[in-house]
C-alpha cells in the first residue's frame, strides 16, 4: 500500500513541478493533492471513473439505449464500489476473516454482483452478510436490465436492416413504375403519330 502511495505522490510532484503554472495546476488538482496526502482514501480515485461516464453521457444521451446503458454502467460501478467499501468495513477487524484489503473487497463484489460466487471469499460478520444480500439482489436487477437492453438493442438493429431491405423494394418499385409510364407515354406518342397503324406495328408502316 505504502509503495503505491509512493507512486502516487512522485508523480503528483513531478507534474506540479512540470506545470507551467504551478498555482493554477495545483488548484486544479486539490482531489489528487487530497488523495496524496490521505492515502487512506486511495480508493476515492475511483471516482474518476464518474467523470467518463459524464462525458459519455454527453456523448450519448440522446438515444435512450444509450442514455439507459450509461446509467447502468455507473451504477454497477458505484454499486460495487460502495460494495466492497461496506463490507471491508465490516470484515476487516473480524477474525477469520478473508477479506483484509480493499483489492479483495473489489474482487468479492465483483463476483456477488454478477452471481459468480466462487466461494474464496466469504463474509463472516452479521453487517458483511447483509451487504452480500442486498448486493446478489442489486445484481440480479442489473443483469435483467442489461438483458433487457441487449434485446432492444438486437430488435433495433434487425429493424434497421428491416427498414433498409424495405426501402431498397419500394425504391425498385418506384423505378419500375416509372419505366412503365415512360412506356406508355412513348406508345401514345407512337399512335398519335401514326393512327392508322395497327397496334404493336412499327411507325410509318400501315
Amino acid at each position: 500500500m505504502w509503495g503505491s502511495w509512493g507512486l502516487f505522490a512522485v508523480d503528483f510532484l513531478i507534474k506540479l513541478v512540470l506545470a507551467e503554472d504551478r498555482a493554477r495546476w495545483f488548484l486544479g488538482h486539490l482531489i489528487d493533492f487530497f488523495l496524496v496526502a490521505l492515502p487512506f482514501l486511495q480508493p476515492l480515485r475511483l471516482l474518476r471513473v464518474f467523470t467518463l461516464f459524464a462525458v459519455m453521457q454527453r456523448i450519448f444521451g440522446k438515444a435512450l439505449r444509450g442514455r439507459i446503458a450509461i446509467y447502468v454502467v455507473g451504477s454497477s460501478v458505484l454499486l460495487v464500489f460502495l460494495s466492497a467499501l461496506a463490507v471491508l468495513e465490516a470484515e476487516r477487524p473480524a477474525p477469520h476473516s478473508k477479506i483484509t484489503n480493499f483489492g479483495d473487497a473489489i474482487w468479492w463484489a465483483c463476483e456477488t454482483v454478477t452471481t459468480v460466487g466462487f466461494g474464496d471469499f466469504v463474509p463472516v460478520t452479521v453487517e458483511g452478510r447483509v451487504v452480500a444480500v442486498g448486493l446478489m439482489v442489486c445484481g440480479l436487477a442489473l443483469v435483467g436490465v442489461i438483458a433487457a437492453t441487449l434485446a432492444s438493442w438486437l430488435i433495433a438493429q434487425v429493424s434497421i436492416v428491416e427498414e433498409v431491405e424495405a426501402q431498397e423494394t419500394r425504391a425498385e418499385l418506384t423505378e419500375l413504375i416509372e419505366m412503365v409510364g415512360a412506356l406508355r407515354v412513348e406508345l401514345a406518342q407512337l399512335k398519335i403519330a401514326n393512327p392508322s397503324a395497327p397496334d404493336g406495328s412499327p411507325p410509318g408502316r400501315s
